[in-house]
């Protein structure tokens, strides 16, 4: 399998790039701002512009699309780019386009989450076969938002809303799965072994780093955090990721001592 990566600087990207040369895949990583070295094959893709679309997709047989701009113009990256990808992908002969995409976003009022609603609807009308794969959050994206937060005094979080984080690696070991000539539809979505409230998902990151700062409950009377609070963000009925979040942040170097589980009570000067 000759098997394209876009996106694959980020997060979810790097996971899948190593894991597919691991699975025997001839790996094109693709990127805006490609790296000068890597085990890869590396091309410079700007799916905004269209820029570098044919050469990226000359001889794939599959395409696992990870790029996604969170931060930055999503109708231009998540729904023209993606539209962009299938057009140049259909007159490639791609045999599968896998595109990762996240839970409940046909229930969430976030932009970000309309634009990826809009780039699924995009796949699923084109002509290219697909796969597509819903997950929910990385414990990787939980911890970042965390890193932002750690230098404050106090914590304010909107500590009930719900999350089920999951291991980007276990998403992309599945997603690697997927990525054969004969596509599959919609999966089943994946989430992660447990589902949380935020203010233990922060409690259990303050243990692990040695933290000792109060965690506020911030209310955010919107429908987004609404929606998230009733956890349209989870799905409780496909744990299938195994990782914990305690596991998760032990594995990858935060803990400072003997963490507790995330789910376990606060300090004191908690709020939530």
């Amino acid at each position: 399998m000759q098997t394209l990566v876009t996106g694959a600087t980020g997060t979810l990207g790097t996971a899948l790039v190593s894991r597919l040369q691991a699975a025997g895949h001839e790996v094109r990583a693709a990127s805006r701002s490609p790296p000068a070295d890597g085990t890869a094959d590396w091309v410079e893709l700007d799916l905004a512009s269209g820029d570098g679309l044919p050469a990226a997709l000359e001889g794939v047989d599959a395409v696992v699309h990870a790029a996604t701009a969170p931060t930055g113009d999503t109708k231009a990256v998540d729904v023209e780019g993606t539209r962009r990808l299938l057009e140049a992908a259909a007159d490639a002969a791609v045999e599968n386009v896998v595109y990762p995409s996240i839970v409940g976003i046909e229930s969430i009022p976030y932009s970000y989450y309309e634009h990826k609603l809009a780039a699924e609807r995009v796949i699923e009308d084109s002509d290219v076969p697909h796969t597509i794969l819903r997950a929910t959050q990385f414990h990787e994206f939980v911890a970042d938002s965390f890193d932002t937060l750690s230098k404050l005094p106090v914590w304010p979080l909107p500590t009930e809303m719900r999350i089920q984080p999951v291991a980007v690696g276990e998403v992309a070991d599945v997603l690697v799965e997927a990525a054969v000539p004969d596509p599959r539809g919609r999966m089943a979505p994946m989430g992660g072994p447990e589902v949380h409230s935020v203010g233990a998902l922060a409690r259990g990151y303050r243990t692990a780093k040695g933290l000792r700062r109060p965690v506020v409950r911030l209310p955010i009377p919107t429908a987004t955090f609404r929606a998230f609070r009733d956890g349209e963000a989870t799905c409780p009925d496909r744990a299938v990721g195994t990782v914990t979040w305690q596991e998760w942040l032990q594995a990858d170097g935060f803990s400072s001592g003997t963490p507790t589980s995330a789910s376990g009570s606060g300090s004191p000067a908690d709020t939530t």
